[in-house]
C-alpha cells in the first residue's frame, strides 16, 4: 500500500472533518483543560506545517508541526479508523521528523493523553521517549509528554 504524504490546508473537507473527528475524540476522553488541541485557524498559520496521509488520493490521516523557538511540538496526529493498522501515522511521522530535520531543528516534542496506548507504541516506536512537561504545559495526571533528540 503506498502511502503519500504532502503539506494541505486544514480547511480542505476531508481534512477537516478528520481534525473534527479528532477534536471530539479528544473531547469525549478528556475534560477540556486536559486538551490542547490547535483550532483548525492556529493549524493554518504560518508556524505550523499541516500534512496528510493519502491512499490512492483519498485523505485518511493528518499530522503537523509546530515551530517553535528550540523545538518542533508533533500536533495532531490522527488517523481514519477505516485505514488504520496501515502504517499511515508511521509514514506522516516520519515525514514529520525529517521536515523538522531539515529545517534545522534538534529536537521534537509532544503531548498526548493516558490511555492512548496505540499512540505512545507509535512514538517510542520512532525514537521519543516520556518526558517532564515542556513550553507552556504544566503536570496533568492525564496528559504525557514525549522528547525525541534529532540526529
Amino acid at each position: 500500500m503506498i502511502i503519500n504524504v504532502e503539506p494541505c490546508d486544514p480547511r480542505v473537507p476531508k481534512a477537516l472533518y478528520l481534525l473534527n473527528q479528532s477534536h471530539k475524540l479528544m473531547s469525549d476522553l478528556y475534560p477540556s483543560e486536559s486538551n490542547h488541541f490547535l483550532s483548525i485557524d492556529a493549524l493554518a498559520a504560518p508556524k505550523v506545517t499541516f500534512v496528510v496521509g493519502k491512499i490512492k488520493n483519498d485523505i485518511v490521516g493528518c499530522g503537523a508541526i509546530l515551530r517553535c523557538k528550540n523545538y518542533t511540538e508533533v500536533k495532531s496526529m490522527f488517523t481514519d479508523p477505516i485505514a488504520r493498522g496501515q502504517k499511515v501515522a508511521d509514514q506522516i511521522l516520519i515525514y514529520l521528523i525529517s521536515l523538522s530535520k531539515e529545517l534545522g531543528f534538534k529536537q521534537m516534542y509532544l503531548e498526548t493523553g493516558i490511555g492512548l496506548d496505540a499512540a505512545h507504541y507509535l512514538y517510542k516506536k520512532h525514537g521519543f521517549s516520556f518526558c517532564e512537561p515542556f513550553g507552556k504545559y504544566t503536570e496533568d495526571p492525564l496528559s504525557v509528554c514525549m522528547h525525541k533528540i534529532l540526529k
